[in-house]
């Protein structure tokens, strides 16, 4: 039983490489794009902002946490804010209207032309997040989604995101492992466009 769960941690780690090599060699240039378009909203005096379900959620707060604060530079406060935080505003429109609209709302509420939407879904079909990105467009953000699967990569987003990075797996584990470390490559990236080497 122990080999077993040796070789099990052994392989998932491999597997886990697998899913982040194969997304870099596709997404590269897509990771560069969403990194200038951010320093751009936050050059322009616009805001980033971030939501999901469940994992993605807790990417989207973390992600939010790391511009605010900081990531490895001491610098001002980036404007960046998690549309899944506010308890009260969640539940009051998921109770008053429908779970679909809780980003929707959201984005109605504080979204502005100059800034980005970044929706975090695992399957790229999430209704919330969809439908959030549309609200975004309508606004006319610029809309980025972070999405897995290989069987319809961008899922639902692809049609109306206008950047979609999919992590080429159907392991939801390793798409999520992926997309936070995507999401700290481009906290380093606009950090170090910004402000300088740490």
């Amino acid at each position: 039983m122990v080999v077993d769960m040796k070789t099990l941690i052994s392989t998932n780690l491999v597997q886990s490489i697998i899913a982040k090599e194969a997304f870099v060699r596709e997404a590269v240039d897509d990771i560069l794009q969403l990194t200038q378009w951010i320093q751009e909203v936050f050059e322009d005096g616009g805001k980033l902002l971030l939501f999901g379900n469940g994992g993605s959620a807790a990417d989207a707060q973390h992600l939010a946490a790391e511009f605010v604060n900081r990531f490895l530079i001491n610098r001002r406060p980036l404007p960046a804010l998690a549309l899944t935080t506010d308890s009260s505003v969640l539940t009051s429109i998921a109770n008053d209207f429908s779970y679909d609209l809780i980003f929707v709302k959201q984005i109605q509420a504080f979204g502005k032309p100059e800034d980005l939407a970044l929706g975090i879904s695992t399957s790229g079909t999430s209704p919330n997040v969809v439908k959030a990105m549309q609200a975004a467009r309508d606004i006319g953000m610029k809309t980025v989604a972070l999405t897995g699967g290989t069987a319809r990569p961008g899922g639902d987003l692809k049609a109306i995101c206008d950047l979609v990075l999919n992590v080429p797996s159907d392991f939801t584990p390793h798409i999520q492992e992926t997309h936070l470390w995507l999401e700290h490559v481009v906290c380093e990236i606009v950090e170090r466009q910004m402000f300088g080497t740490p």
